[in-house]
């Protein structure tokens, strides 16, 4: 009795919460399973961990549907199923976007679902505002609606990169793992995609407004997906009234603090620290690093959220105490996803005699979690500073393997590599090259920055080491140089 009152108040809300929307819209409310393989930075020529995971997408158009990124990274399975059929589908991912965390599926015979209602897209749901949310979360087998009110509007972290932030908006509903992927919808229309919650408050979650997915559905148009484009400078808030007379300006809660400006990005050769920012596209900064856009304050970066790669934003700043307007040309700063999470990505390395060299970035970063102190300030310079300029890759000693060549060496594990036979390391493949020439010395000498002396093989051992290492460690090729 008690099961079949729950099931007949789980169909009571849930027809009560598309009252507003096509009786049959719930069809194209799909779940999609997916199994997926987990690169392995510890040991990068292993096959990796396998899992699996249970996510929430909707019909969008002809074969096409919306969900996560990260609901299907990584995937190497993936399996979408309509409410109330036992009946599963085989997907593939057509385009991904693990910048603003969102993917768009097909399947390979859409003619099932040909007739399902497609979702629209409505506007940024206001403060106060009631939305429901729609997916497969755990706890159950069947679809699932929660509502929430809008409780903020604002530009913050998306977890599944750790390195881009957008608009987001804030409801008091749990986002729960499975939901991730599904509707977000208000009188009618999507207003979201439900993607992320936080773990320190209950009830709080947060979803992918219409903007940033109508940028990613324009953005693939052509067939690719393009990064974000970015102004590439840092800002400091200007709210001391002694550091505002410092710098000549009226205590009028406006302009902020240029503090860097990132080699080759879009402001490069245009601004420069210590410049103070009045506004972008006639949008006035005030002294917090904010803009209005459509009514809300949001970070000046939303400016270029709805932009892309050459597109112009208008830039009045002050230097020296006169106003000047430029028109900055945007493009992404490519060098930036160091400090993003890769996926869809085979680790790249290199066994020499039992030394496995990578080159650095956050997937390593968290992986190997890194204590010494000269290579982490090289990760932290590395955009900032422009290191990328001569180092396309921070090539990193990471794991010593036991082997009669190798002995008395583990203590060279986590240094960065500056030199190989006195020539400087700029990449991965240049280390390859310099470790397997055509005519070898009779040492490889290894300097590695911070160590407090070479790491020194004898080439006439090397081959004979790394056979012996490939056989004990299961260790099929002794490189991957590529993606």
């Amino acid at each position: 009795m008690i099961r079949l009152l729950f099931s007949l108040l789980s169909l009571a809300l849930a027809a009560s919460a598309f009252a507003e929307l096509p009786s049959d819209i719930y069809k194209s409310v799909l779940r999609i399973e997916v199994a997926t393989q987990t690169p392995d930075y510890k040991t990068p020529w292993s096959a990796g961990r396998f899992s699996g995971a249970i996510g929430t997408g909707f019909i969008i158009g002809k074969n096409k549907i919306l969900t996560n990124a990260h609901v299907v990274s990584n995937s190497r399975r993936t399996l979408i199923t309509v409410y109330g059929s036992p009946k599963k589908y085989t997907a593939k991912v057509d385009f991904i976007a693990h910048d603003c965390d969102l993917a768009l599926l097909s399947i390979e015979n859409f003619s099932d679902l040909d007739n399902f209602p497609k979702f629209e897209f409505g506007e940024v749901p206001s403060l106060e505002s009631q939305v429901r949310v729609i997916g497969y979360p755990v706890g159950g087998e069947r679809l699932s609606v929660t509502r929430g009110v809008v409780s903020r509007i604002d530009f913050q972290p998306y977890s599944h990169s750790r390195a881009d932030s957008h608009l987001v908006v804030q409801i008091d509903a749990a986002i729960n793992p499975g939901n991730s992927g599904g509707p977000v919808v208000q009188d009618g229309k999507v207003v979201g995609v439900a993607f992320q919650g936080l773990r320190q408050a209950d009830n709080t979650g947060y979803i992918i407004p219409t903007p940033v997915i109508r940028r990613f559905l324009k953005d693939v148009e052509d067939g690719h997906y393009d990064q974000y484009a970015d102004l590439g400078l840092s800002e400091f808030p200007l709210y001391n009234p002694a550091m505002r007379k410092a710098f000549g300006l009226p205590d009028d809660g406006k302009g902020v603090l240029v503090t860097n400006v990132i080699p080759t990005s879009s402001c490069d050769g245009i601004l420069k620290p210590g410049d103070i920012l009045i506004s972008l596209d006639g949008q006035a900064v005030d002294s917090a690093g904010m803009i209005n856009i459509a009514g809300e304050n949001v970070n000046l970066n939303e400016i270029c959220e709805r932009k892309f790669a050459d597109d112009k934003v208008a830039v009045r700043f002050l230097r020296d105490g006169a106003v000047n307007d430029v028109d900055v040309v945007l493009k992404p700063l490519l060098w930036s996803r160091m400090y993003a999470v890769q996926y869809e990505k085979n680790p790249r390395y290199q066994v020499f005699a039992g030394l496995v060299f990578q080159p650095l970035d956050t997937n390593l970063f968290a992986t190997a979690k890194f204590d010494d102190i000269t290579l982490r300030r090289l990760y932290g310079d590395y955009v900032p500073k422009g290191l990328f300029k001569e180092h396309k890759d921070i090539v990193v000693l990471t794991r010593v393997e036991s082997d009669p060549v190798t002995s008395q060496l583990g203590d060279f594990t986590g240094f960065a590599v500056d030199k190989i036979n006195g020539v400087q390391v700029h990449d991965l493949a240049q280390a390859h090259e310099l470790l397997y020439p055509k005519e070898a010395p009779e040492f490889f000498v290894i300097d590695l920055i911070g160590a407090d002396r070479p790491v020194i093989i004898p080439s006439a051992k090397v081959a004979e080491a790394n056979d012996r290492v490939m056989k004990n460690y299961g260790i099929d090729r002794l490189e991957n140089l590529e993606d």
